[in-house]
């Protein structure tokens, strides 16, 4: 019997169900139709031209994307506008797109149990969930087999990552005995207090920033508050452990029915990363 998309996205939303998303936020089928059989389903973090691309050459019927395309409202597509030309080329190509974002963020085994299982954690609770004793939430608090040292936990998180030209950034004492850690996949400054609360040795998101970031450093002077390290690493790296967890969510609901690839297409937006200054005499002590 043929697989419709309709069929794809029940599978996807028993997984992920859209009600766990934020209010603000924009998943379900973008473009397609339920009823178009499906064969080939590419999953990606970036619903972007390159892997629009790479469904084309995959031969897809159907774009699974992390990132929503059409986030704020719009009032139209046209071909000349860049998420509009998106549009038209899944239209004229035949491909479905569908979009899970903070609805997979939330859900049990979403992006940030996908995060952990990549750096080898065993996940023990949400980092924020709903509700208390709820296994829905957002982030996720696991723990290591064994304590290494900070700097050898940097090099875990990049050893277990994409490569970016972000990389991956430590800031806390080398030498820190790291063995509990939170993540959240994508943007998580939002949660540096939550993570103090949580009482980890050490905390991995994305896109942090400065002052954020030098804000909770310096919590470590308040008397009694055990401040994790924080590693951060780029967005897109993050949240692309996701895709292959979502593609066996689809292979495991549709056994022999479709054809699953994740994406390999770095959608990444940083494109060069330059190291100390050659001269030394430009650095600063």
């Amino acid at each position: 019997m043929a697989v419709r998309i309709q069929d794809v996205v029940e599978a996807l939303e028993a997984a992920y169900p859209p009600e766990l998303a934020e209010s603000w936020d924009a998943v379900g089928l973008v473009c397609g139709d339920p009823q178009a059989v499906v064969q080939r389903v590419l999953f990606c973090v970036d619903p972007v031209e390159a892997t629009v691309d790479e469904s084309i050459d995959f031969g897809a019927q159907l774009l699974v994307a992390h990132h929503p395309l059409l986030l704020r409202g719009v009032h139209g597509v046209p071909a000349d506008d860049p998420k509009g030309r998106i549009v038209h080329r899944l239209i004229r190509a035949g491909i479905g797109l569908y979009c899970a974002h903070t609805n997979a963020d939330s859900a049990v085994h979403g992006v940030s149990d996908a995060l952990a299982a990549a750096l080898g954690l065993t996940v023990l609770r949400p980092l924020a969930p709903h509700a208390e004793g709820a296994q829905t939430g957002l982030g996720r608090i696991g723990e290591l087999t064994e304590p290494e040292p900070f700097r050898d936990f940097v090099q875990r998180v990049a050893n277990s990552l994409p490569t970016t030209a972000w990389g991956v950034r430590g800031a806390g004492d080398p030498e820190r005995p790291i063995r509990t850690v939170a993540v959240c996949g994508g943007a998580g400054d939002s949660y540096l207090a939550t993570a103090v609360a949580a009482g980890v040795d050490a905390y991995v998101t994305a896109d942090l920033r400065h002052h954020p970031a030098g804000e909770h450093l310096s919590r470590a002077d308040v008397p009694g508050t055990r401040v994790p390290a924080l590693v951060d690493v780029a967005h897109w790296a993050s949240e692309w452990p996701w895709c292959q967890q979502a593609a066996d969510t689809v292979a495991a609901a549709l056994p022999d029915t479709v054809e699953v690839l994740v994406s390999t297409r770095r959608t990444d937006p940083w494109t060069v990363h330059a190291g100390a200054a050659s001269d030394p005499g430009r650095a600063l002590a």
